[in-house]
């Protein structure tokens, strides 16, 4: 199973990073949402087929590798992740933006991003 919360991770040059306003929902942990977001808007959303042996989601997912609280606010907190270059379409700013924000507004665990 893939973790998608690594705040172990140090970003590379080829990552795109993204910070995400998250409130989670009631009883939701912040790393919980953190890992939701980049597993959303990246490979954790891909369908498992008998081909997954041959790609590497490893390769491709989303990693949410810092979180810290919004100063101020209740329950809100940044994300930051990072994805891999080649996670997206060469020259398609389109498939970036898509593919990094398209899932993650409809995601139950998050009360508001």
């Amino acid at each position: 199973k893939l973790n998608y919360y690594t705040p172990e991770y140090e970003t590379k040059d080829t990552d795109i990073l993204a910070a995400f306003r998250v409130t989670p929902q009631p009883g939701v942990p912040p790393e919980e949402a953190g890992a939701a977001v980049a597993a959303e808007s990246s490979t954790g959303t891909w369908t498992t087929v008998w081909t997954d042996g041959l790609t590497s989601l490893d390769r491709y997912k989303g990693r949410c590798y810092h979180i810290e609280p919004v100063a101020g606010e209740e329950n809100q907190y940044i994300c930051y992740v990072a994805y891999p270059l080649d996670l997206f379409e060469e020259g398609s700013v389109t498939n970036m933006f898509t593919s990094i924000v398209g899932n993650v507004f409809g995601f139950k665990a998050l009360r508001a991003l």
